[in-house]
């Protein structure tokens, strides 16, 4: 084909919309009938702007990247970066650049999209105060955050508690920052969700140690005397201190160049276009955020790749027009899970809400339905919004069975398995269909998700549909009989389970070498899903300190520094107690350390002594304190065992009928230290009272007169579960040897993160599949499950008592790295209850201003004391 005998057609803007409508037209326009030009103001080729917050978990711009690097080198294609398009000669039918380029078009498309909207706050041009918009954007805050950060807390406030709020809180919570939200409005995400689901978010928000202050708009930001922000000053009166400030606002259309150009704007701006995406000039067109459409400018990137779409269409001369917007969204936050599609306020006349709420799990979830509660018209999920990708291609249809059963947590027996239609759309983004993810199975040979994501684009975009595609493509497969991929991640091909077997046998050391050998990458860094699998997997196939060499960068972030961190930036320190056995000694010990650092103490449900407000640089002096004392690490920062509760049993209860508290103790000892996929929690009942709750943990064992009944599978958290019984009457010798291969074959084959619960049902057979191989060694593999077992106990190594005899381990625990002898000054504290607790925002303002007049630094009578 000949370029020089196509139509030109110029877009300006280079972001997602813009990505999509050149690869619909090249992909429609075979006979060549349009050369395209795109001229993007950013210096990369367009990324995935929905992804942003990855960006902060190890990925990189190039990572963001959209579609096949190959569609830029189309000889029909002209991809030109860094360079802004700065004026429209309609009459001529050019644009020229900053740069002097000129460009003569037959068409122009408008795909400037938005900008972040900056409110008029007197100090919000300060350094330390960003947007969040852009890959530029980003990578200044978090160049900003890990240099402010360098041994200090930083102080982080984002102002907007919107979807992109909500990201940018956990962006600057993944950077380390001590983050807190401000919402001038009544809850959270309010554009989405109702007041409900916007409570119940907001407790989660808080759960994942982010502040949430609502009706709380910010009037001045405050220079730091050193420079840079120092303070919000709220319109109540309220103040925050801040090192960093996001400003997540809102957006607004860039139609500037519509302006200058003479097109018809929108009374709240924008470019007005019709259902063909046409401008008031039949030579121009505007699709994505830019554009008013229907009335209305949407900030979601599905109605612009459906506009870019219908304008692909129009370019070759179809009658596409816009289907309206598709304004369901869902929240990129780790830990959190919120979704909301269709009417979700129950505007509809008519419209019936159902709602099923569960505070203490922080759970929210109502369904609109029409009159007739047979037709869905909407939803909110808060905490759990695993039925979102089933629910939403359902909206205008009829549900079939009870609404109401499909609130209600799983395992409750109901809500029917939803069969979507072929028609049902599944990738909102992409507009892909049910029958269009079937057919590149059945049709096209796709035979796992990533070829289907190639063929049809589904899940390529926000990537909220991908657990529904996953679906439909197993169940597709499963029709075919063909095996169905497990990969670990996008750097190993293997499952979880597959790949902890394959570095056992081959007997390699190092994530190197893990990823050398089995990786789909070679020289991949990881990414923070096959990192920590990768870290848990290799402390049990080849067991070395958690900080030694390369394995230190594997770890979570507790892990790094052997500590629970807490909101304020201090650490938590929980020596073990074996079955809450603790001698007096003991005791004076850790009440000695309590004191003379400081710190607050609280008896922990797993019957241990938590010791809160540890400095980082004070970890070692206190664990030399308890090492010395005879105590070790509790891991309670590790998923690994946590705790074996006990009841006193027959020792000293006059109902016990056996010793629980020293079985208690050997199992915390004989299991202390053993990585697994998720966190361990055990008990020990001395009789069938269960004081010890045995039957909600991992693993609970009941005292009978004949021995001992052994439980399995118990979970808390989110989604309690009781434990089931796996067998009866065993005798000590046959619990332990059962328990032992019980928990290995968990950290063998369950997935990343997987708890005990989950895990059981998963088992081929469920719990009768797991009694088979763990009491009847129907897999053949309970020798190797023991001798692994008793190499564990053979081996293991107090993580603390080692750190402090390695001066190179210890260099981690400085407050400051160019001065390691400064104590952190942001940690401040106010007596409570007779111990200390972290002061808030504004009894440090109160302190300040106390100091500033001259007087004593009190906090409600209380004198407030800054730690050094």
């Amino acid at each position: 084909m000949d370029p020089s005998a196509s139509k030109h057609l110029v877009v300006v803007g280079g972001g997602m919309v813009a990505q999509r409508l050149v690869e619909a037209l090249r992909d429609r326009d075979a006979a060549g009938a349009w050369r395209i030009t795109v001229l993007a103001e950013e210096p990369r080729r367009p990324y995935d702007r929905v992804a942003l917050t990855s960006y902060f978990s190890g990925r990189d711009a190039e990572d963001l990247a959209l579609g096949d690097p190959a569609l830029w080198h189309d000889p029909l294609v002209t991809l030109v970066r860094d360079d802004k398009v700065v004026t429209i000669d309609r009459a001529a039918r050019t644009v020229t650049t900053g740069r002097g380029r000129v460009e003569h078009y037959d068409h122009l498309v408008l795909a400037t999209g938005s900008s972040a909207w900056v409110p008029p706050i007197e100090g919000a041009d300060l350094p330390g105060v960003f947007v969040y918009r852009t890959i530029d954007d980003v990578a200044e805050l978090r160049g900003y955050v890990e240099a402010m950060g360098q041994g200090k807390v930083v102080r982080g406030a984002v102002l907007g508690g919107g979807l992109l709020g909500l990201e940018a809180a956990g962006a600057l919570q993944a950077l380390g920052a001590q983050t807190t939200v401000l919402q001038v409005g009544t809850h959270l995400m309010s554009a989405q969700v109702d007041l409900g689901g916007g409570e119940a978010l907001r407790r989660l928000i808080n759960g994942l140690g982010v502040g949430v202050r609502l009706n709380a708009a910010t009037t001045r930001i405050r220079p730091h005397r050193r420079g840079g922000v120092g303070r919000l000053d709220l319109a109540d009166g309220g103040r925050l201190d801040a090192d960093v400030v996001v400003i997540a606002a809102g957006v607004r259309p860039r139609d500037e160049l519509a302006r200058d150009a003479g097109l018809e704007i929108g009374a709240r701006g924008g470019v007005v276009v019709d259902d063909t995406c046409l401008t008031s000039d039949p030579a121009i067109s505007g699709v994505g955020e830019v554009a008013c459409i229907q009335g209305a400018c949407i900030g979601l990137v599905a109605p612009g790749y459906a506009m870019a779409e219908v304008t692909a269409d129009r370019l070759l001369g179809g009658a596409a027009q816009f289907p309206g917007a598709d304004t369901a969204t869902k929240l990129k936050l780790s830990g959190v899970d919120v979704a909301s599609f269709g009417d979700a306020f129950g505007q509809t006349p008519g419209a019936l809400e159902i709602v099923w709420a569960d505070p203490v799990a922080g759970v929210y979830k109502k369904l609109v339905m029409s009159d007739d509660a047979r037709t869905l018209l909407g939803g909110v999920l808060v905490g759990d919004a695993s039925a979102y990708a089933s629910l939403r291609p359902m909206l205008g249809r009829e549900l079939p069975g009870d609404p109401a059963a499909y609130l209600l947590p799983e395992g409750t027996g109901g809500a029917p398995d939803l069969e979507l239609p072929d028609d049902a759309g599944v990738c909102s983004c992409n507009n892909v269909s049910a029958g269009a993810v079937r057919g590149a199975v059945t049709e096209q040979g796709c035979t796992d998700l990533g070829a289907v994501k190639a063929c049809t684009k589904a899940g390529t975009s926000c990537g909220s549909c991908l657990p529904l595609v996953k679906k439909l493509v197993t169940g597709e497969l499963t029709k075919q009989g063909i095996t169905v991929s497990s990969a670990l991640c996008e750097h190993f091909a293997l499952s979880r389970a597959q790949l902890y077997d394959a570095i056992r046998v081959s007997g390699v050391r190092s994530f190197t070498e893990v990823v050398e050998r089995f990786g789909t990458r070679q020289g991949a860094r990881g990414c923070d899903i096959c990192k920590p699998a990768i870290g848990s997997i290799l402390a049990t196939t080849a067991p070395a300190h958690v900080l030694e060499g390369e394995r230190a960068a594997l770890q979570d972030t507790n892990d790094h520094v052997m500590a629970n961190l807490q909101k304020d930036g201090s650490y938590s320190v929980v020596p073990r107690i074996p079955g809450g056995e603790v001698t007096p000694a003991g005791l004076i010990a850790i009440g000695s350390v309590a004191e003379d650092f400081g710190l607050y103490t609280k008896i922990t449900g797993g019957q241990r002594i938590d010791l809160f407000g540890a400095r980082i640089d004070q970890l070692p002096l206190i664990w030399q304190r308890l090492v010395d004392a005879g105590f070790e690490s509790g891991h309670a920062y590790g998923k690994s065992l946590r705790t074996v509760k006990s009841c006193v049993g027959s020792t000293w209860c006059r109902f016990g009928v056996q010793d629980s508290v020293a079985l208690a103790v050997l199992l915390e000892l004989r299991y202390r230290g053993l990585r697994s996929p998720h966190k361990i929690k055990l008990g020990v009942s001395g009789c069938a009272r269960e004081c010890a709750e045995a039957r909600g943990k991992d693993v609970g064992v009941i005292a009978t007169d004949k021995g001992w009944n052994l439980y399995v599978g118990g979970n808390g958290g989110f989604t309690p579960r009781h434990a089931q019984l796996l067998a009866e009457d065993l005798d000590t010798e046959t619990l332990i040897r059962t328990i032992d291969r019980f928990l290995l074959y968990y950290v063998r084959t369950a997935d990343r993160l997987q708890r005990t619960a989950p895990w059981v049902d998963d088992v081929e057979g469920g719990l009768d599949g797991v009694r088979a191989v763990v009491l009847e060694d129907s897999l053949g593999i309970a020798a190797d499950l023991d001798a692994q077992m008793a190499r564990h106990v053979l081996e293991y190594e107090d993580e603390w008592k080692a750190t402090l005899e390695d001066p190179e381990k210890l260099r981690r625990f400085a407050s400051f790295v160019n001065a390691p002898e400064v104590a952190d000054p942001s940690l401040a504290y106010v007596p409570e209850r007779g111990q200390v607790r972290p002061a808030t925002a504004d009894e440090r303002d109160e302190a300040r201003e106390a100091q500033l007049r001259g007087e004593p630094v009190l906090v409600a009578g209380s004198t407030l004391e800054v730690r050094r």
